[in-house]
């Protein structure tokens, strides 16, 4: 199974994306457009892994992120990875109010399976399209003008989801396999 870890968003956000990327896609070059039922905020990308790895992360994210708070998220801005010069994927970025400990916990966990840590510090981003013939300067100032106009609630994300990836003809169907509930407390704008 090809697995990942993220954060579902809730409907208003999706619904919020979508509206902004009607508007926004009209006028950009050719990208590949993330479907707003596909987007969610990937902590950990864990590749091909079979049931027995699935059962075992459960035990041990579901105890890591029971211990930690929930997040305040706010998506706003936008950006290209890797640089607004060399534009491959563009995404909105935002303050994930303490998902980067999310994100430490579920790396700590898999890391106990045997999963390569991450190399980078978390960065909450949302991915909305992949380029694949290169934007120009014109296309990349019109995104990040546009995406940085967007109003979208903030939310509190609740609980961290292990998902099933499937490549399909229409784009990926991502089933959700685990739930993994953080903390009832809630975590302010800084996840303490």
């Amino acid at each position: 199974m090809r697995l990942f870890v993220a954060v579902e968003l809730p409907g208003a956000v999706r619904d919020a994306i979508a509206a902004g990327l009607g508007r926004l896609k009209r006028d950009q070059p050719e990208a590949r457009w993330v479907r707003p039922e596909a987007m969610h905020l990937t902590l950990k990308f864990l590749g091909e892994r079979d049931q027995a790895f699935a059962d075992a992360l459960d035990g041990a994210a579901k105890g890591a992120l029971g211990r930690l708070t929930r997040a305040t998220v706010r998506l706003e801005g936008g950006g290209f990875f890797p640089s607004q010069h060399h534009p491959r994927v563009a995404w909105l970025g935002g303050d994930g109010g303490g998902l980067e400990r999310w994100a430490q916990a579920v790396d700590d966990a898999t890391a106990a399976l045997g999963v390569e840590r991450e190399a980078r510090p978390y960065t909450l981003h949302l991915t909305l399209a992949r380029i694949e013939r290169p934007w120009g300067a014109r296309a990349v100032e019109h995104f990040v003008v546009g995406v940085g106009k967007w109003r979208i609630p903030a939310f509190e994300a609740s609980e961290a989801v292990l998902f099933r990836s499937e490549l399909g003809p229409g784009g990926p169907v991502h089933t959700p396999l685990r739930r993994w509930p953080a903390s009832a407390s809630a975590g302010g704008g800084d996840g303490a």
